[in-house]
């Protein structure tokens, strides 16, 4: 039941952007659906799920993204500029989440900085040729 309490008052701070959303979210419907599809099996649902509880997934995942996106472009906006920062503010309660996107940023730059490792080695290869 508190679900249900925590529901109407996510969307009603929305507000006047709720249309907006609610065609931008008819426009990308079905996009992640694959992708859903097999994450779903992974976490043990049927390897064909029905497409409505894709779709119903798809939703909820996509209005997640949103909203998280829109508080974060909020607490952004008061600086000029959206940084990855502003978005693990917005996660900084749910520690798993924060964790996992911390990893995922260190392993982005570590292969970051190894592609640039690799072209400067492929460079001066192709210096001494």
């Amino acid at each position: 039941m508190s679900n249900s309490a925590a529901g109407p008052s996510s969307k009603s701070k929305a507000g006047s952007s709720q249309p907006y959303e609610t065609a931008s979210l008819k426009r990308k419907q079905g996009v992640f659906q694959k992708d859903l599809q097999h994450m779903m099996y992974g976490f043990g649902d049927d390897a064909n799920p029905l497409p409505e509880t894709v779709a119903i997934v798809e939703d909820i995942v996509m209005e997640y993204v949103t909203d998280l996106a829109h508080k974060a472009q909020d607490i952004g906006s008061k600086r000029g500029k959206l940084t990855v920062e502003d978005f693990l503010y917005q996660i900084r309660k749910d520690f798993p989440k924060l964790n996992r996107c911390r990893e995922l940023l260190s392993i982005y730059e570590e292969v970051k900085q190894a592609k640039k490792a690799f072209e400067m080695d492929v460079e001066k290869l192709a210096s001494i040729e």
